[in-house]
């Protein structure tokens, strides 16, 4: 694995490019965030596809103004509840494909667009694969602003290390597309990433968590360097 931004950027390329492969003429597309699905997208609108026949659901506004930017048709999930397939990044990936996500704050919409796919395929570059989730990455938890401290003591008895995420370009907390708050929250154990979603959105306050289990993910498409890997479920 290397550090080099360079390689690195040139990996999430290759893994952008490796998804297109999954298109299909007059889809309807769920489109996750990130700087990955950032190559995807630009991808996608230079391709040979007739964009304007294909349907793009965002998971952010920042995905929604890039997929503008890019031409392409963007509509709502009211409108297409049922999506052909969702590409989507990834903050890590452990080797059972379970997956965690919302380092950059979309994880709700992103888990919508996710259980409302047919398929979903998350791409990567080597550097977000880990053995074992627990300790690796913390998991976004959204919550409702009035129940904050509420679910931050819920967090920690179940042996989490809950820090409200701040805002990097304003003063206070990192406020969502939905208007909540995310507990960034450590855990360093995680056996039973299925049974461990449930759990966490059962806390009253808590609109999701970024912990995607393997039962959501179709395939992983990993870049490295020297190749492309398309991991499926076993």
């Amino acid at each position: 694995m290397t550090g080099n931004k360079k390689a690195i950027q040139e990996m999430k390329r290759k893994a952008a490019k490796e998804a297109l492969k999954f298109v299909k003429d007059r889809m309807v597309l769920g489109i996750g965030s990130g700087s990955t699905v950032r190559e995807f997208i630009k991808l996608l609108g230079t391709s040979d596809f007739d964009t304007q026949e294909i349907v793009c659901i965002p998971s952010s506004l920042d995905t929604e103004n890039m997929l503008i930017e890019n031409n392409m048709v963007v509509g709502t999930l009211n409108q297409y509840p049922v999506i052909d397939l969702t590409v989507d990044g990834a903050d890590r990936v452990d080797k059972d494909l379970n997956v965690i996500k919302g380092g950059g704050g979309a994880l709700l919409r992103e888990k919508i667009i996710a259980a409302a796919a047919k398929d979903l395929v998350i791409i990567v570059d080597e550097s977000k694969m880990v053995d074992e989730l627990g300790g690796s990455f913390p998991i976004p938890v959204e919550v409702i602003p009035h129940a904050k401290e509420f679910v931050k003591k819920k967090l920690l008895a179940l042996q989490g290390e809950p820090e409200l995420r701040i805002a990097s370009d304003k003063l206070g907390p990192t406020v969502t597309d939905n208007g909540n708050v995310i507990l960034d929250t450590d855990f360093k154990i995680i056996s039973n990433p299925t049974i461990f979603e449930g759990i966490l959105n059962n806390i009253p306050g808590v609109m999701e968590n970024g912990l995607f289990p393997n039962y959501i993910v179709s395939r992983v498409i990993v870049a490295t360097e020297k190749e492309i890997k398309v991991k499926e479920k076993t």
